[in-house]
């Protein structure tokens, strides 16, 4: 993909299909009152870039005639401000809360504006709601200056880039409406995985375990989380099986866990983490996988679960990972695994393609 970027305005990546990305010169947009532009400094890839990547997109496609710039984790730099920002000042650092709702409907109403029907969320395909939205891997992008937080000296440009999976872990953990004293289980121990026994912990939670499939994702995840136990699924057994032998790992075999958040979107999973609940246990779903999959309705009913989705986040949450970050309550710098520069962004997407390392960040456009 390398290309001479010198003479660009607004490098920008754009992904056509899977495997076919360019860098082009695209517009910067014109700032409307409320407007920040934000020089980007760093994009981290995850699960839903390689999906676009490997395949052009998740539920909706990319248009092959238009692309799509891509990007949604990302920090920066304010660069310039629209005529009544008051908020937010020139060469503030950033992170960046990467969708704006139509501030209107019932939902935005209701505090719950990541369930906008007309969000733009960025580098998401057009919607019946929403036209394309570019993405943050461009040198500059424009957003309302109240989707932008500004970080304390304490937190890096490199760390900002983790605020927003930190926020859809925050965001679960309220959702599962975790108490102080509980025992809760995170099934998959990716990066939304680890953030979520992170925040669960500082929600109150006594005992925390996480489970996976890899042996090296779990020995990561005893060491920067100090007290949480790990069990690794077995993959040639039931998800009956797998649940029998954790809870007997976790001495709580007549009894159950109190909350399951399950972060790893895989069928197995959804069904290990039905059958190790107690009865009127909490199941949030976090991880997207296949948009049908099989799970024990039965056992959901029998133990009358509460069992809800989770989407992104919503009111707080982005202030709220801020805090812990800055506080030092999770700490984040161990998850940083590799960079690469803006010119060879398919090289982090591969990366995370194949599992190596927890967060792989791009380096904004270099002058």
């Amino acid at each position: 993909m390398a290309t001479s970027i010198a003479t660009m305005e607004n490098p920008s990546v754009v992904l056509y299909g899977p495997g076919n990305v360019k860098i082009e010169d695209r517009p910067v947009e014109e700032l409307g009152p409320r407007d920040v532009l934000v020089r980007i400094a760093f994009i981290g890839t995850c699960g839903s870039d390689v999906h676009f990547w490997k395949h052009g997109g998740i539920t909706n496609k990319v248009d092959p005639q238009r692309g799509i710039v891509m990007g949604h984790e990302a920090s920066g730099i304010i660069h310039s401000i629209g005529s009544e920002v008051t908020s937010i000042s020139i060469g503030d650092h950033v992170a960046i809360e990467p969708g704006v709702p139509c501030r209107y409907c019932k939902a935005c109403k209701n505090g719950t504006y990541n369930l906008c029907r007309k969000m733009r969320f960025a580098a998401a395909p057009a919607t019946a709601g929403a036209p394309d939205t570019p993405g943050t891997l461009s040198k500059f992008w424009k957003i309302p200056e109240d989707f932008v937080h500004r970080l304390p000296d304490s937190i890096s440009l490199e760390e900002a880039v983790l605020v927003e999976p930190l926020s859809v872990a925050i965001h679960a953990t309220k959702l599962a409406d975790i108490r102080p004293g509980e025992t809760v289980v995170i099934m998959g121990s990716g990066t939304v995985g680890l953030l979520c026994a992170a925040a669960a912990r500082n929600f109150g939670a006594q005992r925390i375990a996480l489970v996976d499939v890899l042996e090296k994702k779990l020995v990561f995840a005893k060491g920067w989380l100090p007290g949480c136990e790990v069990f690794k699924v077995d993959t040639n057994a039931t998800s009956e099986a797998n649940a029998k032998a954790l809870l007997g790992q976790l001495r709580l075999k007549d009894e159950g866990v109190d909350a399951v958040i399950e972060a790893s979107g895989a069928a197995s999973s959804i069904a290990t983490g039905i059958h190790i609940l107690r009865l009127g246990g909490k199941f949030v779903q976090t991880g997207l996988g296949q948009p049908k999959v099989e799970f024990p309705i039965v056992a959901l009913s029998e133990k009358e679960l509460m069992v809800r989705g989770c989407f992104r986040y919503a009111s707080g949450d982005f202030e709220l990972a801020v805090h812990l970050l800055q506080d030092e309550k999770v700490n984040v710098k161990s998850f940083i695994s590799s960079f690469v520069d803006f010119e060879d962004t398919p090289q982090a997407w591969e990366r995370t393609a194949i599992g190596e390392g927890i967060k792989n960040l791009i380096r904004g456009v270099q002058d």
